[in-house]
């Protein structure tokens, strides 16, 4: 998967708010999913800023995710950014989202 929304840059810093969501006990985490990320100490569906998308069939995480989306065009770029990372699962390089579209359906 692919992380990103931190505005330090770090890898650990958020928003300084924090939001709840409520999260289905039967969701999945597929190919081209899109949900916040958290810490592993905070509650299920607890978000800030970070986010992540999911580059692999299945991300087998457990449903503590709020998921907000999926990726419906340019999953193509989703993949190429994400064998980026090295075996340490940094990433090798910057990538800048310079534009998204959101639909709401």
């Amino acid at each position: 998967m692919i992380q990103g929304g931190d505005p330090t840059g770090s890898g650990t810093g958020g928003p300084g708010y924090e939001t709840h969501d409520t999260v289905s006990a039967n969701a999945k985490y597929t190919h081209g999913f899109v949900a916040m990320a958290k810490t592993a100490t905070e509650p299920a569906g607890t978000a800030g800023s970070q986010f992540f998308v999911v580059t692999s069939s299945d991300a087998g995480l457990t449903p503590d995710y709020a998921i907000v989306g999926k990726v419906t065009s340019g999953l193509d770029v989703v993949d190429r950014i994400g064998k980026l990372g090295n075996a340490s699962e940094r990433p090798t390089r910057a990538v800048v989202i310079s534009k998204a579209k959101v639909e709401t359906s």
